[in-house]
């Protein structure tokens, strides 16, 4: 789990959302297959970190599941990784309405 990746990017449903940049957080949980105890056999925490804000900084989504797809797909191109769970939290989305944080969730096997 790599978790806390903060980026910003221009994703939203109304256009004025995708005018400035706002904070956006991931979250990955991913599944590596490794032959040996060795850092060759892995995939580096901070290459999938860079994936994850490479990703969230140079697109632009209406919907926050369609940039959690974006984030997971990017991170399942990885050698060795066999799935990868990206949760994307716009955290100030809703909180005109009092709520602290929203989410998307999408798993890529």
């Amino acid at each position: 789990m790599v978790a806390g990746i903060k980026a910003a990017g221009r994703h939203g449903a109304n256009p004025g959302e995708r005018l400035e940049a706002q904070e956006f957080v991931v979250d990955l949980d991913v599944t590596v297959d490794i032959a040996e105890d060795s850092l060759d056999s892995t995939v580096d925490y901070r290459v999938l970190a860079q994936a994850a804000r490479e990703t969230v900084e140079g697109t632009s989504f209406e919907l926050l599941e369609t940039l959690a797809d974006a984030v997971a797909r990017a991170v399942h191109q990885f050698a060795g990784v066999s799935r990868a769970t990206a949760i994307v939290h716009k955290p100030g989305a809703a909180r005109s309405i009092g709520v602290d944080d929203v989410s998307a969730e999408v798993t890529i096997s």
